[in-house]
């Protein structure tokens, strides 16, 4: 039996995030689209039922078919996305590229500051969000949230992962290229 600790207030954390479920009335679609976006393998497929992993966890992603499923709305109150950090610029851009060349678009990219993000929408619209942290520690990237620059603009600056992905390409140096600005502004296609 676990006795109760004295303070209720001690934080203990997850180790991890185990996985995410998608319910899906576009099964197949689906699954092909993260085996794709992830190069994931698929462990486990059979009714309409898949789960699959991309690392060490025996599944990161769940897939369900429910019968009777409508096409989400935008308009409903849900999990806007699920973001992936990547531990560099290059393994970011060059996600971006493979995606690209796999015929799999971003929706939109946006230097939020503390982290350089590009989204994705799978068949179903639900956002997947790959980043890379804009600064080398947690304690600056949360002062960014102090900062006059998110005062002014919380949500960040959209930018064309080309223009990004072209200036990486030239051998920019990495830490401009993570500043917000370091690629112009483009208005998103929201």
């Amino acid at each position: 039996m676990i006795s109760a600790h004295p303070n209720r207030n001690l934080r203990i954390a997850p180790a991890r995030m185990a996985h995410f479920v998608i319910r899906t009335n576009r099964f197949e679609e689906t699954l092909r689209w993260y085996e794709r976006f992830f190069l994931a393998d698929t462990v486990y497929s059979k009714n309409n039922l898949a789960f699959l992993s991309f690392d060490d966890e025996h599944h990161r992603i769940a897939i369900g078919d429910l019968n009777g499923l409508g096409d989400s709305v935008e308009s409903a109150s849900a999990i806007d996305h699920v973001a992936f950090s990547f531990d560099s610029l290059h393994d970011l851009m060059y996600n971006y590229e493979r995606l690209r060349d796999d015929g799999i678009a971003p929706i939109y990219a946006i230097n939020h500051g503390p982290t350089t993000s590009i989204y994705y929408a799978d068949p179903n619209g639900c956002k997947i969000e790959l980043q890379v942290d804009n600064y080398p520690t947690s304690a600056e990237a949360r002062d960014f949230f102090f900062s006059q620059a998110f005062h002014d603009n919380p949500i960040g600056v959209f930018f064309d992962p080309e223009a990004l992905l072209a200036k990486f390409k030239a051998g920019e140096p990495v830490e401009e290229l993570l500043k917000q600005g370091s690629v112009p502004a483009v208005k998103p296609a929201l």
